[in-house]
């Protein structure tokens, strides 16, 4: 398929790309530069927002602005930049990393260890009023979340274990149960990374390493790649128009001088348009 680039840029760690609809727009973050981007397709123009802590995600919300998974926990950014702490969990050697939000609104926000050293990142549950819950513990690599069409199913993933995990998922109550894996990735094809569920509930997941992004059926089976320019694609969501095309974040962390002249599109954002048909993102209830 035709891969376009979208944003031509040297993000050290491209991240969480969020198609906001409200204002056609992507959300996408630069984790280690501590950047929050909105990138406007129709202007080709991209916005950026410092934040003052490395920044794992950004997404919209229902009363303007947006919420960012921090460092040291769970921020709202007003439309006129202030900032306001939601949830406050600092702990050294840990920082934010991905995160979803839920059919109801609510953030689903992962976190890691800096040093990869140790399970002791967590994914928590945020409500819009500020109470958060740890809703899986003991986890290494926070990364991919997202839900089935319907609602009644919750993708996860934390990096190392090679899984894209599948919990049932009860909405009412934002409670998980059952985790089972969806499919293993194997070891010469990539660590998975962020990922987003299409309208038919195929999930897409960003292969780190793999320089691709794969389509797992709801029942696990492979049925399609699209190999990337990019050695460490980090992530992937559906947008445009009608959300059918596909954009990719990517990073240079950690790439030689050599893989680097070799694939200078590393740390850009990627689209490619026509790949599938997505789901509008839901924003956050805060």
């Amino acid at each position: 398929m035709e891969i376009e680039v979208a944003v031509r840029t040297a993000a050290t760690l491209g991240e969480g790309p969020t198609w906001d609809h409200s204002s056609s727009t992507l959300l996408w973050v630069d984790i280690l530069a501590s950047e929050v981007h909105r990138y406007a397709p129709s202007r080709d123009d991209d916005a950026v927002l410092m934040v003052p802590q490395h920044v794992g995600a950004a997404k919209p919300r229902v009363n303007g602005g947006i919420v960012v998974n921090l460092r040291d926990g769970i921020a709202l950014i007003d439309r006129d930049g202030t900032r306001t702490w939601l949830v406050y969990w600092a702990r050294d050697g840990v920082r934010g990393n991905d995160a979803g939000v839920d059919p109801s609104g609510r953030l689903w926000a992962g976190t890691m260890r800096y040093d990869q050293a140790a399970d002791e990142g967590w994914l928590a549950r945020v409500s819009g009023d500020g109470s958060a819950k740890v809703m899986v513990e003991k986890v290494n690599t926070s990364n991919g979340v997202g839900w089935s069409p319907d609602g009644t199913l919750m993708y996860y993933i934390d990096t190392p274990t090679r899984r894209i995990d599948v919990f049932d998922f009860d909405d009412a109550s934002g409670t998980l149960s059952g985790r089972r894996p969806l499919c293993v990735v194997g070891h010469t094809d990539g660590w998975p990374d962020g990922l987003c569920v299409d309208a038919s509930g195929c999930v897409w997941v960003a292969l780190w390493g793999g320089a691709a992004v794969r389509r797992y059926t709801p029942s696990g089976v492979l049925d399609r790649e699209i190999p990337l320019p990019v050695d460490q694609p980090s992530a992937c969501c559906f947008g445009g128009p009608d959300f059918t095309d596909l954009y990719v974040t990517s990073a240079r962390i950690g790439l030689s001088e050599a893989v680097l002249a070799a694939r200078p599109l590393s740390g850009s954002v990627l689209v490619v348009p026509g790949a599938g048909s997505g789901l509008p993102s839901v924003a956050f209830a805060g």
